[in-house]
């Protein structure tokens, strides 16, 4: 499974601190995990990661490959606020199995099981993820989620990765525009494979570009797709993609 690093944020303006920051509300840690992400002004991708409550702190779940830019760009919005950030020492635990003690369900999609924290080794089931992930179109860091991602095309609405409610956060503006004002015409979708073709190998149809075809698994895929493109016949090298409506 994917490395993850587990940062702890303590101080008396953590919540206020990331309130203003993330796009989902940190009230919803009272009832469990959180899943959220930090875009840039432009309403962009930054990151995504998991938040939970830890007594007076709060735990935030994110992928090894960001954690170092995203610490450094949380330091850069902390200014005089009241709060610390550091590596917690703790390590993730998931599965599909029987829930056990301390750990929550992942809040975007009851298929995805439990996580928790402790000090014990990473840990991880036998889970197909890619298959559930695929099936459910969840996106999945560094692979559907880029610099590129905006998150409504990418389906937190559905991921309960964002909040329309809250106050404002970064990149809220553009998010916000995007829900209520525009059609969105791009987005992932799940879609499938009858044959296999390389992550981030182009779609096309009809000699023109309709997207992207990203993670595969068992006759599945999730495809970035221009949607006013995605009909007909499309293809991914060898591979034929149909979208399931």
């Amino acid at each position: 499974m994917p490395n993850r690093r587990i940062l702890r944020l303590s101080g008396p303006d953590t919540d206020s601190f990331l309130q203003g920051l993330v796009t989902n509300d940190i009230d919803g840690l009272k009832n469990g995990l959180v899943y959220a992400a930090l875009l840039t002004p432009q309403g962009k991708y930054l990151a995504d990661f998991f938040l939970k409550r830890d007594g007076d702190a709060i735990l935030l779940d994110v992928a090894e490959v960001l954690a170092d830019e995203l610490t450094k760009r949380l330091g850069m919005y902390k200014l005089r606020a009241a709060v610390s950030i550091e590596d917690s020492g703790l390590n993730l635990q998931r599965g599909t199995d029987a829930t056990p003690e301390g750990a929550l369900p992942d809040p975007r999609h009851p298929d995805m099981g439990w996580r928790a924290y402790s000090a014990d080794a990473e840990s991880d089931d036998d889970t197909d993820w890619d298959a559930i992930r695929v099936r459910h179109c969840i996106p999945e860091t560094g692979i559907e989620l880029t610099p590129d991602s905006y998150i409504l095309e990418s389906g937190f609405e559905t991921l309960n990765g964002v909040d329309f409610k809250k106050g404002c956060y970064v990149g809220q503006e553009v998010t916000a525009r995007m829900k209520h004002k525009t059609e969105l015409r791009k987005g992932l979708r799940s879609v499938r494979v009858a044959g296999t073709a390389p992550v981030g190998t182009e779609i096309s149809s009809g000699g023109k570009s309709a997207g992207t075809l990203f993670t595969q698994s068992n006759g599945w895929g999730i495809a970035y797709l221009r949607l006013d493109r995605a009909k007909g016949d499309l293809r991914a090298d060898e591979a034929v993609i149909s979208l399931e409506n």
